[in-house]
């Protein structure tokens, strides 16, 4: 099976389960609102998600990899499942136990997007408006902490399958934890806007912060739902972490170097766009006096960056080799992903087996990129 096909399927694998548990949390909480007066409210949370369109009527449209909720079960699925999985097993059931906590990450993680998409100005999400631009930036403030919320109380519904109330504790703080860390990340993010010391350190200090801690909480609560094993949930933490990273680094070099037949987008748009990436850091510490001048120039300058000038910073980013330390930098993070796999214990129930060729396919996904 080509990787492209093997992707898709770890990607679709689960979709209809976690689609149908995000629909009827949203639908139960709306009705328990009691008053029509709230439909827009929830009504907006539908339309970021892709299930309406900007008039709130039903549509279908791109409703998002859900990457870190899939996570969250294949986690969980690798650890053991509670011992709810037999050889035998072929449909969803063992799922329940572990679905209100990949609800909960996916809500957070789209509760993120909202806010981010306010701070970062973007305009588009999905090849659809945002949020605020449709109904204003108080309204998509409201609707991403609606949904902040509401990952919370989804959350607590482990209780009703059969998850002890230590665990579920334990669940919230993993899951409280990662959304302060993040925070922090985006923080340090929109402060490096404004500065011109950043490192390749401090930047990578950054994106374990605001892209990987959301991973690395996925698989941890997957981990913790599934086993009482210390070292498989530390190991499956570490797993989403060094995912995280190299998933990033993998946009990172695609924002760069990506053709527009692989990203969809414009060529060198992180360098039109002048985003602080990776690459642009590495070249940066590792040019000389005239190249980096070239750099500071395109990146410094109020008017845009012209066609001349991002010829001109990919020759820069040639002298630094700068695009063969990317590819390197994810190598590294990816194999430290399969050492992560390789501590979890070995097991022979088929569900465990396929868990753990989904996350290794999710890997090679990423690695794609260093080739």
């Amino acid at each position: 099976m080509a990787l492209s096909s093997a992707i898709q399927t770890t990607l679709l694998r689960y979709r209809h389960e976690i689609e149908a548990a995000l629909r009827s949390a949203i639908a139960d909480v709306a009705a328990q609102a009691g008053t029509h007066d709230t439909d827009s409210f929830y009504g907006q949370i539908q339309y970021h998600l892709g299930w309406v369109d900007a008039n709130l009527t039903p549509t279908q449209s791109d409703t998002g990899k859900l990457l870190r909720s899939t996570l969250v079960l294949m986690a969980y699925e690798l650890a053991g499942a509670w011992g709810l999985a037999n050889p035998e097993t072929t449909g969803t059931e063992h799922l329940r136990r572990a679905l209100p906590a990949a609800v909960a990450v996916e809500l957070t993680h789209n509760f993120t997007l909202i806010h981010d998409d306010i701070e970062d100005g973007d305009t588009e999400r999905r090849h659809r408006p945002t949020v605020w631009t449709i109904w204003g930036v108080p309204q998509a403030l409201n609707t991403g902490d609606g949904l902040h919320s509401l990952a919370r109380l989804v959350l607590w519904k482990v209780l009703d399958q059969g998850v002890d109330g230590l665990t579920a504790v334990r669940l919230a703080h993993i899951l409280d934890r990662a959304t302060l860390i993040l925070t922090e990340g985006q923080h340090l993010d929109l402060s490096f806007e404004q500065r011109s010391d950043i490192s390749v350190a401090m930047y990578v200090d950054m994106i374990r912060r605001k892209t990987a801690a959301l991973m690395a909480c996925a698989a941890e609560m997957g981990a913790l739902l599934g086993t009482r094993d210390q070292e498989t949930i530390h190991a499956l933490h570490d797993f989403g972490n060094a995912t995280g990273i190299a998933f990033q680094v993998r946009d990172d070099l695609l924002g760069v170097w990506a053709t527009s037949m692989e990203s969809g987008k414009t060529p060198a748009g992180d360098i039109y766009r002048r985003k602080k990436s990776l690459p642009i850091l590495h070249a940066l510490e590792h040019a000389n006096a005239r190249d980096r001048q070239t750099l500071m120039e395109a990146y410094r300058q109020d008017a845009p960056v012209t066609a001349r000038q991002v010829e001109d910073v990919l020759a820069v980013m040639q002298n630094t080799q700068t695009k063969a330390y990317c590819r390197q930098f994810l190598a590294t993070h990816c194999q430290l992903a399969y050492d992560a796999l390789k501590r979890v214990p070995y097991q022979t129930n088929p569900l465990t087996m396929r868990a753990h060729h989904d996350l290794e396919t999710l890997v090679r996904f990423i690695e794609e990129a260093a080739h």
